[in-house]
């Protein structure tokens, strides 16, 4: 597995993708390649990105996930760009498809979306779990109490003087 795929997509919901980017084609609007799923992942304007797991070099494909999750855009993986360039209607491969309008696909993708959620709820309640034991085991350190201005070297001179 790549070093970008976050986790592994089942064979079915990678079909289901690749029948809802052929339904949004005809029906909806499909943007095709990394640059402008990008865009519209940047706009907010995606319904669902489908990137592809083969693409090399990785560096391609590898902001895709961050932008999604960072935007609140839910996107799913497919084992081939060449079936994913395919789907969208071209003759060469295709390392990310996003679907801007979804048009009759609309059930298809909710239905993509409502399975990708529960794996991804899972490991997020797992993560804040190891997050709090981590911080519990850190002891903290102790502090040097802050000198008042005024009393830096020329207090340590004074009571060096006193003794």
């Amino acid at each position: 597995m790549k070093s970008y795929v976050k986790f592994e997509t089942p064979k079915e919901i990678a079909e289901k993708a690749y029948e809802a980017i052929q339904i949004a084609k005809d029906t909806g609007r499909v943007r095709k390649g990394t640059n402008e799923a990008t865009k519209i992942i940047e706009k907010g304007e995606a319904v669902l990105i489908v990137i592809a797991e083969d693409v090399d070099p990785e560096e391609v494909v590898i902001h895709l996930p961050m932008l999604c999750d960072e935007k609140g855009i839910p996107y799913v993986y497919v084992p081939s760009k060449k079936d994913l360039g395919k789907s969208a209607g071209l003759e060469v491969g295709c390392a990310a498809i996003g679907i801007e309008k979804a048009g009759n696909a609309s059930e298809l993708v909710n239905e993509i979306v409502s399975k990708l959620k529960r794996p991804k709820q899972e490991a997020k309640e797992e993560q804040p779990a190891k997050v709090e034991e981590e911080k519990a085991e850190k002891p903290k350190k102790a502090r040097k109490p802050r000198k008042k201005e005024g009393e830096g070297a020329e207090a340590e001179k004074a009571e060096e003087k006193k003794e």
